[in-house]
């Protein structure tokens, strides 16, 4: 197809590209000349030459040979005028031009594109307005030859191969820039670069791909030096310094005395090891012989039995005991920062709730009870909910921080609480479920205050549910078995008589336990005033004190809420006075009297743990806000000086706390296993048997579980007490008979427990007429029925 019409010349713009390529270039006639292109010649619908320039600008893309110089000599102004947009137009123009390239689309329309049949490179090669716009040639728009702009030349899309030579009365000046507008459009067509970016050179050169192990390295580092890794380390470190020498003799020492240690150290060796043997079992465990639901005669500590799987033995039981005694407090500590970090304490304050939480002097008299110190899921699950649900205590309720998975944490964490005990557990479920009741209540009440609902949402509604229906079955399933043993033993429930003895009176609360360091020896009139100390000394630390006096002040809490913590601390110390405040007609007999399960609970004082946590959250708000005051004061002074010694008095808090957490608790070596409980056949009677002494073969028994009729526990069946009545005339015929009629075996009377007692006489005696067999096992005497 020929541009133009008859007659005018066979001139072809060659097409981009590859087509431009392989087309041999045609050029024009000597001598005629080239008609303008007509309107209807343009480039058709859908390109850009409708948007060429005016008509003072729009000339053809080739003149003829004898009036080139006249066309740019009349044309001089208005080129002059024009070039300038011209170029810009041009530039942008190769912009888009090779966007389209480097997009897979070619910036030029070639021969066999046109939507009406005609070739495009015909179109758009006659005028060089619509060249500059259309895109059919890269650098076209800014061709200098046609009269109108300075860069046109003879580009190939006006007709001229890059190849072609110039025409006849072409100013060479203006053909060489023609040239090397020819080149470049060869490169742009070709989408190669002409040469390197000016300024790559002066580029940082980029940083190589760290590897497998780099970024490895990089999530190792950054997870060593969160907040929360440095907090459990923490809390560890000083679990481990606080409880020394708890693990300097692991295997051969409890801390406080080895009677409660050695009972808690069988519980955790027994559920262990029953849950991998025979699971159905659990609640009918070797103690206590023949007795029913034995297991559930005190507190379980069941939430550790996971760790009651590792090893065996009464070593393996004591080292178990020791390991968790220090983790205990490591969590308690944890759980106790966690939760105020939660409510909006900086990290001295929550560090302060967490230590006075977990090294209250109070807490040095229950040492020998794993499960009154193992409280730390109490503050943890707390912190978990309150993070779910979007809420603290210095921020109110944010609904965007709502996260349904730190709900489901919370539930089962609290849940695993309660699994290890009812004497801490039971108050903990009674605090969620007045929590969860008043919450519910704020909402509804607000919702039909302002008639707006509160944002919640279904999922974290639907975690609500779950979680509660998780904790509440494992509180039910808990509490079965007690159930059962209060059917059993009706004379197991406790009277408010019980509760009365270990009620403290009020000179209780600064009144510190023999095992603290600073306030023991000071303090041992005012224990020799008290009828049952160790259940009555309920000091929290007189810092502790200070500082939460200090908080009702001087606090980042709101003066609302400091009330209320407050309200709780006072509530909290005259239901742990149990039956010393007014009785306790209007306090804690209504709970004994209408609240299921809180008459198994003998010991009001234990309630104390929640009076020490809110001491500690109003102690937290007053460290906060002098910390964030420090930091206001160094911040503005220039230089900082005195501000690292600001700084560091802030921590000031923090010591005193931890130094009246001191403690001189002994760590007793632990009775050595007899011989003979290792290779003794169950079911087996250990004499003499007490309450303190069988607590010891409890321990022992953990060599292969065999079944024993000994066991110490809160409350001793009766059968128990008529075998101790019996057996005290062991061996006789009467004793052997009614043993045998229980199903014993064998009896191991100990040799060095016999002093002062019926059996110091008739350990030697002779058996053969009794029908039974007598055995020395080293320091033991061994009787098989």
């Amino acid at each position: 197809m020929t541009s133009g019409q008859p007659g005018t010349g066979n001139a072809r713009p060659t097409p981009t590209g590859a087509a431009g390529e392989s087309q041999p270039a045609t050029t024009a006639a000597a001598g005629t000349p080239t008609q303008p292109a007509r309107t209807s010649d343009t480039a058709p619908a859908g390109t850009i030459a409708d948007q060429s320039p005016p008509v003072g600008g729009d000339t053809t893309g080739a003149t003829p040979n004898g009036d080139a110089g006249a066309d740019r000599a009349t044309s001089g102004a208005a080129s002059k005028d024009t070039a300038r947009h011209g170029d810009k137009q041009g530039n942008a123009a190769k912009k888009d031009d090779a966007a389209k390239k480097d997009a897979g689309q070619g910036g030029t329309a070639t021969s066999d594109s046109t939507a009406t049949g005609t070739d495009a490179s015909e179109n758009s090669g006659t005028v060089d307005g619509a060249a500059k716009d259309s895109g059919a040639a890269k650098d076209s728009g800014a061709a200098k030859d046609s009269g109108t702009t300075k860069d046109s030349g003879t580009t190939k899309d006006s007709g001229t191969t890059k190849d072609s030579k110039p025409a006849k009365d072409s100013d060479p000046a203006k053909d060489v820039k023609a040239d090397g507008a020819d080149a470049t459009d060869k490169a742009d067509s070709e989408a190669k670069p002409v040469g390197p970016e000016r300024w790559e050179a002066f580029a940082s050169a980029p940083e190589p791909r760290p590897s497998i192990f780099s970024r490895a390295g990089r999530a190792v580092g950054r997870f060593l030096i969160h907040e929360w890794t440095l907090a459990a380390l923490g809390a560890l470190a000083l679990a481990v310094l606080m409880t020394w020498p708890t693990l300097r003799y692991p295997r051969y020492t409890l801390p406080q005395d080895y009677w409660d240690p050695s009972l808690q150290a069988w519980q955790m060796a027994w559920s262990g090891h029953i849950l991998l043997a025979e699971p159905a079992r659990l609640w009918q465990s070797n103690t206590f012989f023949p007795e029913l639901w034995s297991f559930a005669f005190s507190d379980t500590l069941l939430g550790y039995a996971p760790a009651g799987m590792l090893g065996s033995g009464p070593e393996d039981a004591v080292l178990r005991y020791n390991i968790m005694f220090v983790l205990a407090h490591a969590l308690a500590t944890l759980g106790a920062y966690a939760l105020a970090r939660q409510l909006g304490a900086g990290r001295i304050g929550a560090a302060v709730a967490g230590v006075s939480y977990t090294y209250a002097p109070w807490l040095l008299a229950q040492a020998g009870h794993l499960h009154v110190l193992s409280n730390g899921g109490i503050p943890l699950a707390l912190a978990m909910l309150a993070r779910g649900h979007g809420w603290s205590l210095r921020h109110g309720y944010r609904p965007e921080r709502r996260h349904d998975g730190w709900v489901y944490a919370g539930w089962l964490v609290a849940a695993w609480q309660l699994s290890l005990g009812f004497g801490i557990g039971l108050p903990f479920a009674y605090f969620l479920a007045g929590a969860v009741l008043v919450t519910a209540v704020l909402f509804f009440a607000r919702r039909l205050r302002t008639g707006q609902a509160v944002p919640f949402g279904r999922r974290l509604f639907a975690a609500d549910v779950l979680g509660g229906v998780l904790f509440a079955g494992v509180g039910l399933l808990m509490a079965f078995p007690f159930f059962k043993v209060t059917e059993l033993h009706p004379y197991a429930e406790r009277t408010i008589g019980d509760i009365s003895l270990f009620s403290p009176p009020a000179s209780g609360f600064v009144t510190a336990p023999g095992e603290s360091r600073i306030w023991g020896g000071l303090h041992e009139g005012a224990r020799a005033a008290l009828p049952w100390h160790p259940e009555m000394t309920l000091l929290p630390g007189f810092v502790l004190y200070a500082l939460a006096a200090g908080g009702l002040f001087f606090s980042v809490w709101r003066l609302r809420h400091r009330l209320l913590l407050l309200a709780g601390v006072l509530l909290t110390m005259v239901f742990a006075m149990g039956t010393r405040f007014f009785d306790g007609t209007f306090t804690y007999v209504p709970l004994f009297e209408h609240l299921p399960g809180w008459s198994a609970l003998r010991t009001p004082g234990r309630l104390m743990l929640w009076t020490t946590l809110l001491l500690g959250l109003l102690a937290a708000g007053a460290v906060t806000a002098l910390t964030d005051r420090v930091r206001e004061l160094t911040a503005q002074r220039i230089p900082s000086w005195p501000g690292p010694w600001l700084r560091m008095a802030t921590l000031l808090p923090l010591l005193l706390v931890t130094v009246e957490g001191l403690n001189t608790t002994p760590h007793p070596v632990v009775p050595t296993q007899p011989a003979a409980m290792r290779s003794a056949e169950g079911p087996l009677l250990v004499l003499p048997s007490n309450q303190s002494l069988d607590q010891h073969v409890m321990l022992w028994s953990t060599s292969g579980f065999p079944d024993v009729v000994n066991g110490g526990s809160g409350f001793t069946p009766r059968q128990l007490d008529d075998v101790r009545r019996v057996s005290q005339s062991f061996p006789d015929q009467t004793s052997i008979d009614y043993l045998r009629t229980l199903g014993v075996r064998t009896v191991v009377l100990l040799r060095g427990q016999v002093a002062g007692t019926p059996w110091e006489i008739t350990i030697d005696a002779p058996v053969e007429s009794l029908g039974i067999s007598r055995q020395e096992v080293g320091e033991a005497v061994v009787y098989r029925l």
